[in-house]
């Protein structure tokens, strides 16, 4: 009878264990969702910076007693100004939105409000990303729906536009909302 080598089964054996892996990974529950770390916890700092002549976000907005929606956005992204419209029409409709711009130059953040319209009630200014990083963020656009005491109860990556608003966000929106 022919001797194996350990060695001949380690290949086959290490490719099996990585299958099985990745195969339980793609089977649970919102396989294409970002966790957030922050979720059930307190929102994180927000920047120190504003940007001029808009109202300058403090760290007390976001525990004010009401839902909030904080935002991180930037002039430069394309899926930010896909979503601009949809937070707009949040806006009007009441929601209490907060932005934070971050990676981006203040003079071209500002002109992007002043043509597109300003959602936000108050604005943070992060050129640095460093209040990104503690938020999690990955790449803008990301929202986050606060409760009234400031913790983080969702977490979107990616713009709020068609069924992704309307099928995800929304539903978590409307559920910390109480409707």
């Amino acid at each position: 009878m022919a001797k194996v080598s350990p060695l001949a089964i380690a290949p086959p054996m290490i490719f099996a264990a990585l299958a099985a892996v990745f195969y339980f990974g793609m089977q649970r529950e919102n396989a294409n969702e970002l966790r957030s770390t922050l979720i059930g916890g307190m929102a994180p700092s927000v920047p120190e910076a504003a940007l001029a002549g808009y109202p300058k976000l403090e760290q007390a907005d976001l525990a004010s007693g009401r839902v909030v929606v904080v935002n991180f956005w930037a002039s430069w992204c394309p899926p930010c100004r896909a979503e601009h419209p949809k937070l707009m029409e949040m806006a009007a409709d009441g929601i209490a939105m907060y932005g934070i711009n971050f990676k981006d130059e203040a003079d071209q953040a500002i002109t992007y409000l002043g043509k597109e319209g300003n959602p936000f009630e108050k604005i943070g200014f992060d050129p640095k990303a460093r209040a990104a990083i503690d938020w999690g963020v990955t790449a803008p656009p990301e929202t986050f729906i606060l409760d009234k005491e400031g913790t983080v109860l969702y977490r979107f990556a990616g713009p709020l536009v068609g069924d992704n608003y309307t099928q995800r966000f929304l539903p978590e929106l409307n559920k910390a909302l109480g409707k």
